[in-house]
């Protein structure tokens, strides 16, 4: 199984962006999807981007969409995520995901029960 650690989180201005990076380590990176979901204090955990195995196809949330964008690079195991023009609403812990089964397409939503292996999270914080 996949194990992920994110990092990148932070305090910023409305505005601004951030990139938050997920290295992953000990199983085949390049063969799964990768995600990125946000939880909010008080609220469940929602989508935010997935991309495919082969980086690509890529999905967004249409709360992102034009703000966002995933990215990866399988030959350093790591999935990013940029995020720009920040809002307050992005406040959450932002959590990576690998998929739940290797090599398969991408579409629709995904949900979090689509998804294996999780990180610990990475905070971002956005102020006005």
């Amino acid at each position: 199984q996949v194990q992920l650690v994110e990092s990148g989180g932070g305090l910023v201005q409305a505005g601004g962006s951030l990139r938050l990076s997920c290295a992953a380590s000990g199983g085949t990176f390049s063969s799964y999807n990768m995600g990125w979901f946000r939880q909010a204090p008080g609220k469940e955990r929602e989508f935010v981007a997935a991309i495919s195995w082969t980086g690509r196809s890529t999905l967004h949330a249409d709360s992102v969409k034009g703000r966002f964008t995933i990215s990866r690079d399988n030959a350093k195991n790591t999935v990013y995520l940029q995020m720009n023009s920040l809002k307050r609403e992005d406040t959450a812990v932002y959590y990576c995901a690998a998929d739940l089964v290797p090599v398969r397409l991408i579409s629709g939503t995904p949900s979090t029960s689509d998804y294996a292996s999780w990180g610990l999270g990475t905070q971002v914080t956005v102020y006005s």
